[in-house]
């Protein structure tokens, strides 16, 4: 069923999902990859989770698909955040749902919010991280290209401080700039495999400077005592699994990772048999630590 609900004044679009039978159930709020709506990946394991029995709240946070915010495809790292905090509070107020076992799923770009959520929230029991961006400054300035690119985003959101227009590129491309360039990203979002009416090709700038700039990883350090399962492909040239096994290593137990026979990172956002065996290995590890 569709739902609204606010955050930080911003009405909200999400998916609430229940199994079939008498509850309640344990809930999970889902966010996802960089750029996408619910009615993409979210939407796709939040339908699977469900029928492994788990209520499932997916929604396009500020800014982003039916949800309000301006600028319109921005990516605003603590306004995601606070998004998350309202979804949990909603999915808790849900008859259909046991408030006291509330999880957290993260899907590419994701998992790195999901993971920064969980680690502060008591109210969340358990994280997992499938195909995750944990967003690492520390790793990223190790690019040549790193001081460039942030002087460059820097540059266009001076210039909207000083009037102008927001500035965006697009999202995918095949071949010339983009945020996210090359052939992999476009076979999903440039395609009908991650078709949506309300997906746009565009994203701001000042977004990727936001995104240059966050730590996600360091949250790693304090999510427990509560049980993480990460789930990654061995392949995988958009999130490496480097930087999976880095926040794994950095975790405390109970932690679990699973690797999956995927080679490219968007095998994790729609191919089979790579969804369902992450959507299976989810289920599992929830049910035993949630």
């Amino acid at each position: 069923m569709r739902i609204e609900f606010a955050a930080d004044g911003l009405t909200l679009a999400g998916d609430l999902r229940v199994p079939g039978g008498a509850g309640p159930w344990p809930g999970l709020v889902l966010t996802g990859p960089f750029t996408s709506v619910r009615d993409q990946v979210t939407g796709r394991y939040a339908e699977l989770l469900t029928a492994r029995g788990y209520a499932t709240l997916a929604f396009d946070h500020r800014n982003w698909g039916e949800s309000e915010g301006m600028p319109r495809w921005h990516e605003d790292p603590q306004g995601k955040l606070a998004d998350l905090r309202a979804a949990v509070s909603v999915l808790r107020s849900r008859p259909e749902v046991d408030g006291g076992r509330i999880g957290v799923v993260g899907i590419g770009l994701g998992a790195g919010y999901a993971l920064r959520f969980a680690a502060f929230d008591p109210r969340v029991g358990a994280f997992v991280g499938i195909a995750g961006a944990y967003a690492n400054p520390y790793a990223l300035r190790m690019s040549p290209h790193y001081q460039e690119a942030l002087a460059e985003h820097t540059a266009a959101v001076e210039r909207q401080d000083l009037g102008g227009p927001v500035e965006y590129l697009p999202a995918v491309a095949e071949e010339g700039e983009a945020a996210m360039p090359g052939d992999e990203p476009f076979a999903y979002y440039g395609t009908g495999r991650g078709a949506s009416p309300t997906w746009e090709n565009r994203v701001t700038r000042a977004g990727l400077r936001e995104l240059a700039t966050t730590d996600h990883m360091m949250a790693a350090d304090f999510l427990s005592p509560k049980p993480a399962l990460i789930v990654h492909g061995v392949i995988d040239r958009f999130c490496p699994p480097e930087g999976a096994e880095e926040a794994y290593r950095r975790l405390d137990r109970p932690k679990e990772i699973v690797w999956l026979d995927a080679r490219q990172h968007v095998d994790l956002y729609d191919r089979e048999p790579h969804v369902g065996q992450a959507a299976d290995a989810a289920a599992r590890f929830l049910a035993d630590h949630l």
